[in-house]
């Protein structure tokens, strides 16, 4: 288990290898919640679950789409722990045989994977280690704005304004930097609802 430290701890920007991202034209936006986001999350754990066996440590439903009631870019982010990202052989063809195109990697954030499945909704599949604090952030973070209504708007409210105010248009290179853009702006609002869901879990 993740240390608090570890899981208060908040990443620095590292090295982003650009391994299979390409321009789709992709258009970022905002959308109001869909019943059928946690029901595609469910098919599509499934899968995974199916192709990577007892390669598969764990699986869960994280970002915005797990939220109920929270709007939210209409894409199913899911994260999986494997005993070694850096192993890809151990599960690179699996992922893949399922449609889904090995974007990037971070090195410098828990050996990060991303995945993407360009479909509608998209998917982004979030590949890290055993025991990974970003995985337990994710978690606390998704059952914080469940279970806080002021705080779910709060980000509501956070999400349209730096929709608002950047340019969400462009190919997925100009989304990346279009998502460094929209993150930043949002930035503040994160971190003070971090902040808060940490102190009441006694890990500040």
């Amino acid at each position: 288990m993740p240390t608090p430290e570890e899981i208060t701890r908040h990443h620095d920007e590292g090295e982003v290898i650009y391994v299979g991202a390409h321009p789709t034209g992709y258009v970022v936006r905002i959308e109001e919640p869909d019943p059928t986001w946690p029901r595609r999350y469910a098919e599509l754990a499934a899968q995974v679950s199916e192709v990577l066996g007892d390669g598969l440590l764990a699986i869960q439903h994280i970002g915005s789409t797990s939220v109920p009631g929270l709007p939210a870019k209409p894409i199913i982010d899911i994260d999986v722990a494997v005993a070694d990202p850096v192993d890809e052989a151990a599960y690179v063809p699996a992922l893949e045989s399922l449609g889904f195109v090995h974007w990037i990697t971070e090195p410098d954030w828990h050996q990060h994977r991303l995945f993407k499945m360009l479909t509608e909704p998209r998917v982004h599949l979030h590949v890290f280690g055993p025991d990974c604090p970003e995985m337990v952030r994710h978690q606390m973070f998704r059952d914080w704005l469940t279970s806080h209504p002021e705080d779910r708007e709060l980000y509501a409210d956070a999400k349209r304004s730096a929709l608002a105010r950047v340019d969400g248009t462009g190919d997925d290179h100009g989304a990346l930097g279009f998502g460094m853009r929209y993150n930043h702006v949002k930035q503040p609002v994160v971190l003070e609802i971090y902040d808060r869901m940490f102190r009441a879990a006694g890990l500040l």
